[in-house]
């Protein structure tokens, strides 16, 4: 394989509803900077029908060229047809890295292709980075149980690939003056020839916990001791109109469902604020919250590695801090409550 051959990063322009997601913005703004250190172009692949429109936006967050295919046959996504679209490209253009969000569609689709073209693939990375001179795409994600942060390389195959988690990586501002060129491709493949039919999509209507929205987050470790002791989170979130959050320890205890989970095994989330109640600061769980606006931390270690991460940080003991938080929070609610104990 002649690598020399390959220039330019790609991102994978996820939509649904008629928008692109929001990691597939993220994604255009980590590549830009990426294809501005390479010195080479950033592009969109678009896949859909009916999609065109969504061009404008990818060149508003920073895109320089849209390759689409749009058709009757991409109305759904279904990896045979979507990796054969995505394969074609490839094989045309020759880009040297693309990234996909890893939702559901983005790693199911990206470990389709990396297949297929016998390249490599760097899943749930957290950081991004790219060697100027060789084009090496550095891609960093948390390994051995969260311990330790592994650096992943693609020596000797292209394109390079990786799918990045939301909420990790920022969208640049909107500029709706950027323009850019749209290339318009196609592949001769027809319904019959796809295997899978899509029958019928539900939505869910079960109302979910959704961490990543939130712009409060009161989250409990093992340092808390007890699922009973886990409590004091839910009365802290309560007070200041936040959502509850949890370390893995916390989860894989039982104290709390999985949906609540923050972390690399979890989900990754930016809200404005994050308090970090008896969670030690493991790496697994700060890749999933180190880019929080405001973090403050409660643990009555003072060596806890979580006070290497946060803006603020008590050393003491959360059962008597905590209350104490409740307590003035609720006073300047107009509903002052007495604790007359630990919880």
């Amino acid at each position: 394989m002649n690598l020399d051959e390959y220039k330019g990063v790609w991102v994978f322009l996820e939509h649904q509803d008629g928008k692109i997601v929001p990691v597939s913005l993220e994604l255009l703004g980590a590549g830009r900077k990426l294809a501005d250190k390479r010195g080479v172009p950033l592009a969109g692949i678009l896949i859909g029908e009916g999609v065109r429109q969504l061009a404008a936006t990818a060149f508003h967050y920073g895109a320089d060229t849209v390759y689409l295919y749009d058709d009757p046959v991409f109305r759904d996504y279904r990896t045979e047809s979507y990796m054969r679209a995505v394969i074609a490209c490839v094989e045309k253009h020759k880009p040297e890295t693309i990234l996909y969000g890893a939702t559901s569609t983005g790693k199911d689709l990206a470990s389709a292709v990396a297949t297929d073209l016998e390249t490599g693939l760097t899943a749930d990375t957290t950081m991004l980075d790219v060697d100027e001179a060789t084009g090496l795409l550095e891609a960093s994600r948390p390994a051995f149980g969260g311990n330790i942060m592994a650096t992943i390389l693609c020596k000797k195959h292209r394109p390079q690939m990786a799918t990045v988690r939301p909420k990790v990586m920022k969208a640049l501002p909107i500029d709706t003056s950027r323009k850019g060129e749209l290339i318009e491709e196609s592949i001769p493949l027809r319904e019959e020839d796809i295997r899978t039919k899509v029958l019928k999509i539900v939505r869910e209507t079960q109302t979910k916990i959704r961490l990543d929205e939130a712009d409060i987050i009161v989250a409990g470790g093992k340092g808390l001791g007890s699922k009973e002791g886990f409590q004091l989170i839910h009365r802290l979130a309560e007070a200041i109109g936040g959502t509850v959050g949890a370390s893995r320890d916390a989860v894989e205890a039982g104290w709390i469902d999985h949906a609540h989970q923050v972390g690399q095994t979890g989900v990754t989330v930016t809200p404005k604020l994050y308090v970090a109640i008896g969670i030690s600061g493991a790496i697994q769980h700060l890749v999933g919250m180190q880019n929080s606006g405001l973090i403050i931390a409660i643990n009555k270690d003072p060596q806890a590695p979580i006070f290497q991460s946060c803006h603020y940080g008590i050393a003491g003991d959360a059962f008597e801090i905590v209350p104490m938080l409740i307590d003035a929070f609720q006073v300047t609610a107009g509903k002052e409550v007495q604790y007359g104990g630990k919880i």
